[in-house]
């Protein structure tokens, strides 16, 4: 079934990834964590001579490599506090423009566990919106979808206003347990340091695109941008070949790296997630957004 679809995906991929969201520029920014309670494993050094800064970081290996699995009902460690995002001695940001939303989006719940109990690496996905001169901005939705360990979107859009922009049997692959769900899509407002939370699991992979994670931020409904966030490739290998969550299906088709891309292309560095190892083996990816 999983070949079929991804020559499918393929296809069509290669013409979706050359159209944008027209929206206003934005800056992404990834700042570093303090350490206390996860141990860094990214791997952002930005190696295109386009760009205007260096997001470089110490990069560690000293991990337990013990990756905890079976979805977010085996994470236990707390979301840590807004020192992560270390804004108030670092502002480093990227200008870039928005991604394009994708054929598999439809509006989502406000919910703070994504997964709606599916398997997975149990990942902390944690946002923080800041203006240009970097100051938290509250009550912004902030908005993210991604697909299953087996590179499934979910497809159920009977209580969505905007059913007719998904591509249900593209994104589903007409899978019964997929299309009846609703995981991975959810919604939250940011509070007043500009932050929002989710509960979720690490993507997987289809082919033709690099593992993502898709995002929107609406103010009084109006999108101020539309975008998508990945991974260093060092660290999509491991899981995809080793973590038994994501294994029988292997090392994705699409690194990132290169501009293999054909959403991200040769300016990766700007849309990668910062992202450390909790002390309960579950992940934690991390991101700031600065819209002007």
């Amino acid at each position: 079934m999983m070949a079929k679809f991804d020559l499918n995906r393929r296809k069509v991929l290669k013409t979706a990834g050359l159209v944008s969201v027209s929206l206003p520029f934005i800056y992404l920014s990834g700042c570093g964590s303090d350490g206390r309670s996860s141990v860094d494993l990214s791997d952002n050094t930005d190696t295109d001579s386009n760009t205007d800064t260096d997001n470089s970081t110490d990069n560690s290996t000293d991990y337990t490599g013990d990756w905890a699995q079976g979805g977010t009902a085996n994470m236990t460690a707390n979301f840590p506090d807004d020192e992560l995002f270390a804004l108030a001695s670092s502002c480093t940001i990227n200008l870039t423009k928005s991604q394009t939303e994708g054929p598999c989006y439809f509006q989502a719940d406000v919910l703070d566990d994504i997964s709606e109990e599916q398997t997975g690496l149990p990942m902390q996905l944690c946002l923080r919106l800041v203006d240009s001169d970097c100051q938290p901005l509250s009550g912004y939705e902030i908005e993210v979808w991604h697909c299953d360990v087996n590179g499934l979107y979910s497809g159920d859009t009977s209580d969505s206003a905007d059913s007719s922009r998904f591509a249900g049997g593209f994104c589903t692959d007409n899978d019964s347990k997929a299309v009846a769900a609703k995981w991975f899509r959810g919604t939250q407002v940011t509070d007043a340091n500009g932050r929002v939370n989710f509960k979720t699991c690490f993507p997987g992979w289809y082919s033709g695109r690099t593992i993502h994670v898709h995002f929107r931020v609406k103010n009084n409904n109006n999108d101020q941008v539309i975008s998508q966030f990945c991974f260093a490739d060092s660290f999509t290998k491991e899981i995809c070949t080793t973590h038994p969550d994501y294994a029988a299906r292997g090392e994705q088709d699409t690194p990132v790296e290169g501009g293999r891309d054909n959403v991200f292309g040769s300016n990766y560095q700007a849309f990668l997630f910062d992202y450390s190892q909790n002390e309960d083996g579950s992940l934690l990816a991390y991101k700031t957004i600065q819209i002007a």
